[in-house]
């Protein structure tokens, strides 16, 4: 316990405490944060804007809404699609149905996660949706019209792929 306690100090320096009080979170919730961005993309370039988007929709007071939580509450971790049926599911980790952050993170963070949310650059996102072109990747977008747009183009690549 005092290895992990001083390890845990160690990586939460003065430099990252400072970082985390100028996006006014705290240490627990930037990791839980980045444990939701984790799952939400395998690109590490695009973590950061996850991160910071989830937070913008908190700062907002909006729900947070994360396929990713309901995933873990659903616990089925090969999932590839969240269903009407899986947003139902009864869990504090359903940010469905439960305002706010999970209770705590869904995975364990790499340090790079935390770096890249910790100095990312503010941006006014509070949508995204999967490409239309399967990369993995996102289309952001700051307005649910434009997010709607997001979505059914997304939506008509699967179907014109015959993705269930």
């Amino acid at each position: 316990m005092q290895r992990l306690w001083s390890e845990y100090k160690k990586f939460w320096n003065e430099e990252r405490q400072q970082a985390c009080a100028a996006l006014k979170i705290t240490p627990l919730q930037a990791v839980i944060l980045c444990s939701i961005a984790e799952e939400e993309t395998a690109d590490r370039q695009e973590r950061g804007v996850v991160a910071r988007l989830y937070w913008n929709r908190l700062q907002r007071g909006m729900p947070l809404q994360a396929d990713p939580t309901v995933k873990y509450a659903v616990g089925d971790f090969q999932l590839r699609r969240i269903l009407n049926k899986h947003l139902k599911v009864q869990s504090p980790y359903n940010t469905y149905l439960h305002a706010g952050l999970p209770p705590g993170p869904i995975r364990v963070v790499e340090k790079a996660t935390i770096e890249a949310l910790l100095r990312s650059k503010p941006h006014k996102y509070l949508y995204m949706c999967a490409k239309e072109d399967f990369s993995g990747l996102h289309n952001f977008a700051t307005t649910i019209r434009e997010h709607n747009k997001n979505a059914a183009r997304y939506h008509k690549a699967l179907r014109d792929n015959h993705i269930r």
